[in-house]
């Protein structure tokens, strides 16, 4: 039994994810996620936290094409504690979410989990959506965003995503079509978005 939950961002997906482990006495897999790929792939937390809001540069998009139609030609991973590439990062994640996963009663925030958990019958998959001046308040009274670059803030992070899920799962993070639960922060607010997937995950006897 798992629940993933995919946002939008600065739509509540920590404080939502939070409030449903907490109610349901689940592992919440959030930060100790970003903990565990850093640590299998030997770099930093902040070097996994910041791909969020980078996406790859010319010089990786090129090896990433090189390691597909050159592959004898492709360098190996650099030593840990250098800057590893998107594509190997998203591997690395992909394990340990598969990992984690497999220990059942698990809420998940991002890192495209659901996309990864996608095969999984017993994942309940929800997706946190807001309008964008209440995710721009909410980034800069939440999120310690600058007010002035809040704005361009989370219109880069909602592309990245988009570019993400699309790069590596060829899949559209925004398709409603991939999630069982959408949910309007802006409308029921966090404990309200909570209550909506925690009732669900009981309607479906996922609860003790």
């Amino acid at each position: 039994m798992l629940i993933t939950i995919s946002r939008q961002y600065a739509s509540g997906g920590t404080q939502v994810a939070s409030l449903v482990a907490e109610q349901l006495g689940w592992r919440l897999v959030g930060n100790a996620l970003i903990d565990a790929v850093a640590d299998r792939a030997g770099v930093p937390p902040e070097e996994v936290q910041a791909r969020e809001d980078r996406p790859p540069g010319f010089v990786e998009r090129l090896a990433r094409i090189a390691s597909v139609q050159l592959p004898d030609l492709f360098l190996p991973a650099p030593p840990i504690g250098q800057p590893i590439g998107e594509g190997n990062l998203v591997r690395v994640t992909r394990s340990v979410v598969c990992e984690i996963a497999a220990e059942g009663r698990c809420v998940f925030v991002g890192r495209a989990s659901a996309a990864v958990l996608a095969w999984r019958e017993d994942a309940l998959h929800a997706r946190l959506v807001a309008g964008p001046d209440f995710r721009k308040r909410v980034a800069v009274e939440v999120m310690g965003v600058p007010e002035s670059e809040a704005e361009a803030v989370v219109a880069r992070r909602d592309a990245n995503r988009v570019r993400y899920h699309r790069e590596y799962y060829a899949r559209n993070c925004d398709d409603p079509r991939h999630y069982d639960l959408v949910l309007n922060t802006e409308r029921l607010g966090f404990p309200g978005a909570a209550e909506q997937i925690v009732h669900r995950a009981r309607a479906l006897g996922w609860a003790d």
